[in-house]
């Protein structure tokens, strides 16, 4: 089983190639290889030269935007390029730790699931993560369990992990940091469970480069309002939209 890792990245050339490494060499389930996918969402910092460098190693598939549209429009980018029977999201920052892939995998991989959430909170709070992050993982986490029944701790987690076809089912529209609010609205509208395994985690700040903000989360929490309510014939590809109507809403 191949697993494409997607890594969208904007101007993270002080940890970059230490996170390149902790990928290259994390340990997948019996039987996986693994291809490296890197979005480069208008760096401006030197990651671009940097990854150009890499590409040459053959390891990675490096794809490099103009300007800065987001993370989520990187992701969809990562996506289409994807070849692999599974999709793992990594960060581009030494926040989440590529030792845990084994883990986020394994279910998928034994066929016991078909969407993975590595959950930072299903063993104690994370040290060192800021109260008001904490309290905007609650309220959406809180959001996603009443409004589509998730039952799950983490919903804002960067470690997802999806079956390929499932995932391009979805007709994603994310641009920013609603990537985890869209894709957990519509797999939860077509009926998908969302497992979780819990994962280790490495809060870092603003002026260590973490670029989410208070208006992110806000936008987060809308985009699990407007797809609750959003016709379920659009929340596919017109190729996938047979398949709605077998799953429970």
């Amino acid at each position: 089983m191949k697993v494409s890792v997607i890594i969208p990245v904007y101007n993270e050339f002080r940890t970059f190639r230490q996170v390149l490494e902790r990928v290259r060499r994390a340990t997948l389930p019996e039987g996986c290889s693994m291809e490296i996918i890197v979005i480069d969402d208008g760096s401006t910092d030197g990651t671009a030269q940097m990854l150009r460098e890499q590409a040459q190693t053959g390891i990675v598939v490096a794809h490099h935007s103009a300007r800065n549209f987001g993370k989520g429009a990187a992701l969809r980018t990562g996506i289409e390029l994807a070849s692999g029977d599974v999709v793992l999201i990594q960060d581009g920052d030494l926040e989440y730790d590529p030792q845990d892939y084994a883990r986020v995998l394994e279910p998928i991989v034994k066929g016991g699931a078909e969407v993975v959430y590595g959950s930072r909170f299903l063993g104690a709070t994370p040290a060192g993560m800021a109260f008001k992050n904490r309290l905007a993982n609650r309220i959406l986490t809180a959001a996603a369990n009443l409004l589509y029944r998730a039952q799950i701790t983490d919903e804002a987690t960067a470690y997802k992990a999806f079956r390929a076809s499932t995932l391009r089912q979805l007709r994603l529209e994310c641009q920013r940091f609603e990537f985890c609010p869209e894709v957990t609205a519509k797999l939860r509208r077509l009926g998908y469970r969302i497992r979780e395994v819990p994962i280790s985690y490495n809060p870092r700040g603003i002026a260590e480069g973490k670029k989410i903000r208070a208006q992110d989360g806000v936008e987060a929490l809308w985009t699990l309002v407007r797809y609750r309510v959003a016709p379920r014939r659009s929340l596919v590809r017109t190729a996938g939209a047979g398949l709605v109507s077998a799953r429970e809403n």
